[in-house]
């Protein structure tokens, strides 16, 4: 198949830190009904998480994290991805998250990070 020369048609951004001496790879896709968010170090998907904002009628708000595929027993992972949920729901963006991360203990990094990203793809008019 050749190249359209057509632009990739999801807004997206793509950083390269070294995290801890590791080349750690940040991707960030922001589609119309979620966002999703790709954290590695070795240059493959890992566990995959679902997190979401529950709409209800609590004063409260309630976020349901799931683990799609991968690792089950890592808990700092569904704490990570709970609380990202929680600042993009702050933040007033009310899409989902799949969050996608392998190797590496970089959890506030990527949170860090998804918030600066998030946040300018929803001042850009995607909220």
């Amino acid at each position: 198949m050749g190249s359209s020369g057509l632009p990739f048609p999801v807004t997206h951004q793509k950083l390269s830190l070294d995290i801890k001496g590791n080349k750690t790879d940040l991707v960030i896709c922001s589609y119309d009904d979620h966002f999703l968010v790709i954290a590695t170090q070795i240059g493959s998907m890992g566990t995959i998480l679902h997190a979401r904002k529950e709409e209800g009628m609590l004063i409260q708000p309630t976020f349901n994290v799931s683990v799609i595929c991968g690792k089950r027993d890592v808990p700092m992972l569904v704490a990570c991805a709970r609380q990202l949920i929680e600042n993009i729901s702050s933040s007033g963006s009310s899409r989902p998250l799949v969050l996608s991360r392998s190797q590496g203990p970089f959890c506030g990094i990527i949170q860090n990070l998804c918030i600066l990203l998030i946040g300018s793809s929803r001042t850009s008019g995607h909220a």
